[in-house]
């Protein structure tokens, strides 16, 4: 993940005075429906190990396939194995809220969380006046009255108006003005309700947006229109749904269809899914089909026909830097006007679980590579978490330095009194002989 910001207001900035024990933490998720890179940042898990492998839910015995809202209200698709933050959170004894965040609707080992507000059917995402109202919520209610500890909240523009006209458009730029608006009034409610210094926030995203190359000098991604492929050979497939795309080919086909389209388009990748490179966890986790595809960035798979008609897309390799979101946090544990060095999704679980002091389930992520960002603490009461492993280290270290210097000290001063001793003892009889000595000459 990278520091990337797309103009948030400077004004956001938080004091850094702790006058709480307990400090409350609010996630801004800003961006789109991706379900997918949801469960990378609430559980810290890559996506093979956490199992949502797509916006869709998908059978390929049945052939059915659900659209990303009723994909929501599958729980087996999502409780597979991983826990989001906020079931941590209420098992630890916190409280925690989850507003229109993916996810939300769904059941997590017989447990939801249990102050949530799932998004409508038809929700506009691209008014103002619903974030406001949403923020009213979050701030005024959960955190002010009902004093919860944790919660999310979900916001799903620039994605929707960057797919429509493209990342560098007008309308874009706009809905990024609006997003900044919405920035400062969260801050402005968290002030209005003395939360200043008591609450932490991340504001983070899920990808990034690049333009999709087309016209009629370009060369487009149809399988179809590849030679040797047949969509006969296929029992089901996911494409059509932009960079990426999946096959399950049918049985006896599988290096048919393979041999056919690796190297079908200069801008095509294909893989089986058992040699995907390794650094895009995306090989081991059984619902990922046999065949996994990717274009270049600014190319889409279509299938048959070419029906894809966003103007701007991702799902392009994470290594391309329009594919880089953007973080930022604020708040009596970070530190001010601080950059700091890109980091993966999933190191943002363990930050949040550590600011909430609760213990993390197991998860792909680890706390050094964010906690640099943090304040240290300087007084902590009563929480053995917040003392870190090098710090227990030099204390210990210490300990011992000191307990042999008093060791040196006895063994020193011992051998320094044993020393003065003799040397008294000798000087006496010194004195005894001369006395003597005397007392022999006086008679005389």
């Amino acid at each position: 993940m990278s520091t990337q910001d797309i103009g948030f207001r400077q004004n956001l900035e938080l004091t850094n005075v702790r006058m709480h024990p307990l400090v409350f933490v609010l996630v801004m998720f800003i961006n789109c429906l991706t379900c997918i890179l949801y469960l990378c940042f609430s559980s810290g898990r890559y996506i093979e190990n956490h199992g949502v492998i797509h916006n869709i839910w998908f059978n390929t015995t049945t052939q059915e396939k659900k659209q990303y809202y009723m994909t929501q209200f599958v729980d087996s698709y999502w409780d597979n194995g991983s826990l989001p933050i906020w079931i941590t959170a209420q098992r630890q004894g916190l409280k925690a809220g989850s507003l229109h965040f993916p996810g939300t609707a769904a059941t997590y080992r017989k447990e939801i969380v249990r102050v949530r507000q799932v998004e409508p059917r038809f929700f506009d995402h691209s008014n103002e006046t619903d974030w406001q109202l949403n923020i009213d919520k979050v701030v005024g209610e959960w955190f002010h009255q009902q004093d919860l500890d944790f919660v999310s909240l979900y916001f799903g523009e620039p994605d929707l108006v960057g797919h429509k006209y493209g990342p560098d458009s007008p309308e874009r730029k706009e809905m990024v003005k609006q997003v900044d608006r919405t920035v400062g009034y969260i801050r402005d409610k968290i002030q209005q309700h003395g939360l200043t210094d008591k609450l932490n926030i991340i504001i983070t995203a899920d990808h990034g947006m690049t333009t999709v190359k087309r016209g009629g000098t370009v060369n487009e991604i149809i399988l179809s229109k590849i030679p040797g492929f047949s969509f006969r050979d296929i029992k089901f497939h996911l494409v059509d749904y932009g960079p990426s795309g999946m096959l399950l080919p049918k049985e006896g086909k599988l290096e048919t269809v393979y041999q056919a389209l690796k190297g079908g388009h200069p801008h095509l990748h294909v893989y089986k899914k058992e040699e995907m490179p390794a650094r895009l966890h995306y090989s081991k986790h059984p619902r990922l089909l046999p065949i996994i595809l990717f274009a270049d960035p600014g190319y889409v798979i279509n299938g048959f026909l070419p029906v894809q008609f966003h103007k701007g897309e991702h799902g392009f390799d994470n290594e391309e830097m329009d594919m880089k979101p953007f973080f930022r946090a604020v708040g009596p544990d970070f530190k001010k006007n601080l950059v700091f060095a890109p980091f993966e999704t999933v190191h943002v679980y363990p930050l949040m679980c550590h600011l909430l002091g609760m213990k993390p389930e197991i998860n792909d992520g680890h706390l050094d590579d964010t906690k640099g960002m943090l304040v240290p603490k300087i007084n902590p009461e009563g929480d053995g978490n917040e003392m870190d492993t090098q710090f227990q280290v030099v204390i210990g270290l210490s300990a011992m330095a000191g307990f042999l210097v008093l060791v040196f000290i006895a063994t020193i001063s011992n051998a320094w009194c044993k020393r003065s001793r003799a040397q008294n003892s000798s000087k006496l009889e010194l004195t005894a002989g001369e006395e003597r000595k005397d007392m022999k000459q006086t008679s005389f």
